[in-house]
This record gives C-alpha cells, sequence and structure tokens, in this order.
C-alpha cells in the first residue's frame, strides 16, 4: 500500500499539462502521486459507470514502481484494474477500446529519462483541459477509499492487438524494412508485428532500456534519424521507420535520405482512405504544410484545419466524423479500419499497405508534394506569457489580400505561395513558430514578415529549434 500524497504534499500544478499529467522524477511526479492519480481517477470512472481501467506501461526505469502505485490507487477506489504490464500507449488505447473503456498508460513519451507521466481515456476519449484538471483537484482532496476494493487481473493483450492488425492489413508483395525503435517500448512489439505482416526487418536498439543508450527516441529530430538513414544503405532496404519512447508516433525515411514528414505521409493516407471513403472529412493540425488541403481535395475529400493536440483532434474527428486525421507531429488517426487511436506501428502497417503496390516505394514517398520550410521553431517565455502575446498579435497583425489569416490556433497566415504560424504551446512556456514557402524566396519573405510582426509584440524574443 502506498500513502496518498495528500498526505505528503499537494500535486504540483505544472504536471497537469493540456493532454496529459508529466514532469520529472522524483521530484514531480512518484509513487506517491502515482496513488493518488489512480484514486482520483477510479473515483470519476466510478461516477460515469466504468467498472474496470485498463493500465500499461513504457519501458522506463520508473515505471513498474509508478504503475504498481497507480494500480494500487485504482484499485482502492473499487474499480477492477487489468493490468497489461510494458506495452506501448496505443497497445493500451487497444485494450481501452475492446476490453474496456478507460485507462491510463505510463509514459515519459519521447522526453528526457528522468521525466514520467500519464495519458488517460476516460469511458471511451482521451481526457483533456478542464478533465484534467479536476483529476488535480480530485487528488488535492484525497477523497476516502471506496468500501469495496477493486480486483487487479493481468491480462496479455499483444497477441489479440497483433491478430487484429495483421487480419486487417494485407501486403501486396513483403517488402523490406529497417525499423528503429530507439531503445523505447516499441522494441518488444513493432519487430514482430512487421515479420508478422510479411517484412524482412533489420532492427535497430530493439532492446527496451529508459537509459535510451544509443539516441533519444523521437523521429521528430533529425538528428535521431542518422543510424536509420545509414542502416537503410547497408541493407538496401524499400524503407526505414522510426519510432518515439511509447510507439503512437511514426518516423519514415526512404532510401535517397528524405525524412517523409507526418503531413506528407497524410497525403498518401488522405487519398487512400478517401478511396473507401469518398467525400469524408480529413482532420489536420494547424502545423501542417499548405500542400496537404490541396491534396486533400484532388482525393475527394473535404479538408479541415484545427488546432494542435491528439486530444483534440480525437475530438474534432469524432464530431465531424471523419474517417482519417492527423498532426505535423507524428500522431496518426484512423477511424477508418480502425478505433480512432494514434499508433505508430499501425499507422507504418497502413503505409506498407499502399507503398507494396509500387515497384519502387520510396519514389513514391519521394515524389509527394513538397515545400521549403523551417522545422519547428520555438520562443522561449515567462510562464503564462505565450498566449498573451498570442492574442495581442491576433489583435494587432494586419495583412494584405491575398492573405488568408486563421485563428483556430493562434496565427497562421496563407499566402498563394506558402504559410507562417506562431502559436502558444499548451505544454511548455513557449511560443511555436513554423514557416513554409513553395520557393526559397517565398519562404525567406513569409518568415521575414511574420517575425516583423512577433518582434513588435515581443521586442527580446529569441528564435531557436524546437526542444523536446
Amino acid at each position: 500500500m502506498v500513502d496518498s500524497p495528500a498526505r505528503l504534499r499537494p500535486p504540483p500544478a505544472h504536471a497537469f499539462k493540456a493532454y496529459d499529467i508529466r514532469g520529472t522524477v522524483p521530484d514531480t511526479i512518484d509513487p506517491g502521486f502515482a496513488h493518488a492519480l489512480g484514486r482520483a481517477f477510479g473515483a470519476r470512472a466510478r461516477a460515469l459507470g466504468e467498472p474496470t481501467v485498463a493500465v500499461g506501461r513504457d519501458g522506463r526505469l520508473s515505471s513498474p514502481a509508478l504503475a504498481q502505485a497507480l494500480i494500487e490507487g485504482l484499485a482502492d477506489s473499487g474499480v477492477d484494474v487489468l493490468d497489461l504490464g510494458m506495452v506501448t500507449t496505443p497497445m493500451l488505447y487497444f485494450a481501452a477500446a475492446t476490453h474496456c473503456r478507460s485507462g491510463i498508460q505510463v509514459t515519459g513519451s519521447h522526453n528526457p529519462k528522468h521525466h514520467n507521466g500519464f495519458k488517460m481515456v476516460l469511458a471511451g476519449r482521451a481526457i483533456y483541459g478542464d478533465d484534467i484538471q479536476a483529476l488535480r483537484a480530485a487528488m488535492a482532496a484525497d477523497a476516502a477509499p471506496a468500501t469495496t476494493r477493486g480486483r487487479v487481473r493481468r491480462l496479455d493483450i499483444l497477441p489479440e492487438y497483433m491478430a487484429r492488425i495483421t487480419g486487417d492489413v494485407r501486403l501486396a508483395r513483403p517488402l523490406k524494412l529497417v525499423i528503429d525503435c530507439g531503445n523505447g517500448v516499441t522494441g518488444a512489439s513493432a519487430p514482430a508485428l512487421f515479420r508478422a505482416l510479411g517484412c524482412e526487418v533489420t532492427v535497430l536498439y530493439g532492446e527496451v532500456d529508459g537509459e535510451f543508450p544509443h539516441h533519444h527516441p523521437d523521429p521528430s529530430k533529425p538528428e535521431n534519424l542518422r543510424d536509420l538513414m545509414a542502416a537503410l544503405q547497408r541493407t538496401g532496404a524499400d524503407l526505414g521507420f522510426a519510432f518515439d519512447g511509447d510507439g503512437d508516433r511514426l518516423g519514415v525515411v526512404t532510401p535517397s535520405g528524405q525524412n517523409i514528414f507526418p503531413d506528407r505521409q497524410m497525403m498518401l493516407f488522405a487519398a487512400d482512405v478517401l478511396a473507401r471513403v469518398p467525400g469524408g472529412t480529413i482532420v489536420y493540425d494547424v502545423k501542417c504544410s499548405q500542400r496537404l488541403a490541396p491534396a486533400i481535395r484532388a482525393a475527394g475529400g473535404v479538408p479541415l484545419m484545427h488546432r494542435t493536440g491528439h486530444s483534440l483532434i480525437k475530438a474534432k474527428m469524432r464530431e465531424v466524423g471523419a474517417p482519417l486525421g492527423g498532426e505535423m507531429s507524428g500522431h496518426i488517426f484512423f477511424q477508418e479500419r480502425w478505433y480512432g487511436f494514434d499508433d505508430g506501428s499501425y499507422a507504418g502497417a497502413r503505409l506498407l499497405e499502399i507503398l507494396s503496390r509500387y515497384d519502387n516505394p520510396g519514389a513514391v514517398l519521394d515524389g509527394l508534394p513538397t515545400s521549403h520550410a523551417t522545422p519547428e521553431l520555438n520562443v522561449a517565455c515567462a510562464e503564462g506569457e505565450p498566449h498573451r502575446l498570442v492574442a495581442e498579435l491576433q489583435r494587432q497583425a494586419r495583412f494584405d489580400p491575398p492573405a488568408d489569416v486563421s485563428t483556430v490556433d493562434g496565427l497562421r497566415v496563407d499566402w498563394p505561395d506558402g504559410f507562417g504560424l506562431i502559436r502558444a504551446s499548451n505544454t511548455t512556456p513557449v511560443l511555436v513558430l513554423r514557416f513554409e514557402g513553395q520557393t526559397p524566396e517565398a519562404l525567406a519573405r513569409i518568415e521575414a514578415q511574420m517575425l516583423g510582426w512577433l518582434r513588435r509584440v515581443k521586442p527580446d524574443a529569441v528564435v531557436g529549434d524546437a526542444a523536446h
């Protein structure tokens, strides 16, 4: 039994992010915190008529103790627990879609090794915003445990998960694949899955190791793809995949050395899905390429740009009945043929299904529409400053036609030859910037114009590469 943290210390406010709970171990997140979260989450689940909560954990060194404390707290609240052990976050989502409707994954995702946290599904939906703040309040109140303790049962979800994917995805021919697991938790499932689909698989860093000894498991950072690109050249494979630490994001590289960013992957996925769901709405976030919307329209779909955040994209997809959604960060959401949650392995399988129809898969990916673009850029700010600055920009900034201004998430301005974006991060005190131009000259012009407006509201702005 673990003491409730309300008797030890109040839950720190900064751990409760927009889409999940995250912090450093042990100064922010510790077993006492996890136990209190279990009690609070379990009480909320019971109030919604949810009798069972699934729990999974990633491969971080701190995850076993946090998961055990979380399970104890959930059982104390009176809910039954399905203990999945070490699984990817998508496997936790899968269990919450097939065995129950609620679940918590203990994971630090792609953050540094001394971080950890919790991703949560409650009554069939990923919780965010006010729901996460309500959990914080419930943890601080420290309600008494239930009179009847819940039961805990182990469940090996991997065979069922693999059977579901291999029963759904069919490759036209075998492909040769290199996958880089980055010592994240996908090493325990992804190699077997892709071999079961008929691929010849070379594995890099497949041993699950919370020290992440080779490179950080974050495929959105180009430096983490160098070993994968070298292995592609060495093996002559058709394609390279890289996964983040908990397996919900996918990175894709081609033999020519191109990094196929998620907004370009979405062009291929949209065309495939819309062939079976004509007229469907495809949801994507404000950081995605200007080239994506025309590709969706050309495939017979309706493009819908929305706010960044995996929980927000999922909620909008449910609202409009979208068969597909995606984010520039690498989260891809298939509702068509799947459950609507983000899963790097499943997205990889669907990509292979499409590309196996072609003689040269790398050339298909290399040939997708592209532009000149910056990586995601950050401007560090004081706590609370980013949203105030964005609101000021929305009030002050003026752009001559044919500029098209969107304020759905920050300030995005589209010109015929590119776009600029300035938005407030929902997880850290930074402004997030991205600029794209169809020519280098357009990119330079757009970046200069957007930064000019930014410096009117924040003269001391220092622009740097995004930190993850």
